[in-house]
């Protein structure tokens, strides 16, 4: 009965020493005599006892790494509290299990060393915008270094940047002045913007009053236009009417008759409106304004009677 439960035990040690079950996204390394011989994926595998033995288990995932926080100088001399974390995964076990006594260490150390480098490199002002700069210059460093540990270094990021408080409050009151400075510009554009308005509308309105003044200016001169034209026409009607008058018969002696009876009457009122006794030079030309007259109206009266 002994030797049976001896029996058993053993086969139950053997069993359990000769089947591994490795779990999906780990890798375990196997050593045989003390030498590396393979590395088990995924699955049922075999192990002979007692000459081979898993030596280290390594999980493939992504892992992130908390890097301790540190104090590093920038370029203009001023200390930086840094504080990152970083994202790594093992991709060759072999290396990972004897390319670093432990890399976990290795990749943190290394990670503030190349941090303390980056920094020093920048000013307190650049730190805050090259963020980007400084994660992708941390990750370069270590990948290069990380390949012979069996790591692939993925990311890194910095969680946080704290200068000391006195640089705080300076650059606290660096930025309300570049505020107050900001608000003082947005009032003096705001002016500035007023008065081109105002400048603008008083342009507009004196251009609208000077185009309604040349308008009107033209109206006027077409209405003059049109009144000139209008007693032009009416004038060189009148005179082809009277054109046509002289035409008929007995025209030409009733403009005689007219002509003799202005100038009879321009002489009258010349006298009337002088002191002096104006008398014509020529008195034949009057007489004989008189006698044609005279004789117009003779011949006028009988055909008045007929």
């Amino acid at each position: 009965m002994e030797i049976a439960l001896i029996v058993a035990v053993i086969a139950v040690i053997f069993v359990v020493r000769t089947f591994k079950i490795v779990p999906q996204q780990n890798a375990w390394v196997v050593e045989r005599l003390g030498k590396y011989d393979r590395t088990l994926t995924p699955g049922l595998k075999f192990v002979i006892p007692f000459v081979e033995r898993v030596a280290y288990k390594h999980s493939l995932k992504e892992v992130p790494l908390d890097v301790p926080s540190q104090v590093c100088i920038t370029k203009d001399n001023t200390q930086l509290q840094v504080d990152g974390i970083l994202y790594f995964q093992v991709t060759d076990p072999m290396r990972a299990s004897y390319g670093s006594s432990d890399y976990l260490v290795a990749i943190s150390q290394l990670a503030q060393t190349t941090l303390r480098s980056v920094i020093g490199k920048l000013e307190l002002d650049k730190t805050f915008e090259e963020r980007d700069l400084i994660n992708a210059s941390v990750v370069n460093a270590l990948d290069e270094a990380a390949m012979n540990w069996g790591v692939k270094v993925l990311r890194y990021e910095i969680k946080d940047l704290t200068p000391p408080a006195e640089i705080l409050r300076s650059m606290q009151a660096q930025i309300t002045a570049e505020r107050e400075k900001r608000a003082l510009i947005a009032a003096s554009e705001g002016r500035r913007q007023e008065q081109i308005n105002i400048a603008t509308g008083e342009r507009e309105a004196f251009i609208a009053r000077s185009e309604g003044e040349k308008q009107a200016e033209i109206n006027n001169a077409q209405g003059e236009a049109a009144a000139i034209s209008a007693v032009a026409e009416a004038t060189a009607e009148a005179i082809r009417k009277i054109a046509a008058a002289i035409r008929e018969p007995g025209g030409e002696q009733a403009v005689q008759l007219k002509v003799a009876e202005k100038a009879v009457d321009a002489y009258a009122n010349l006298a009337r409106t002088n002191n002096t006794m104006i008398v014509p030079g020529n008195m034949t030309e009057v007489a004989s304004l008189i006698g044609t007259a005279m004789a117009l109206l003779g011949k006028g009266t009988p055909a008045a009677g007929k």
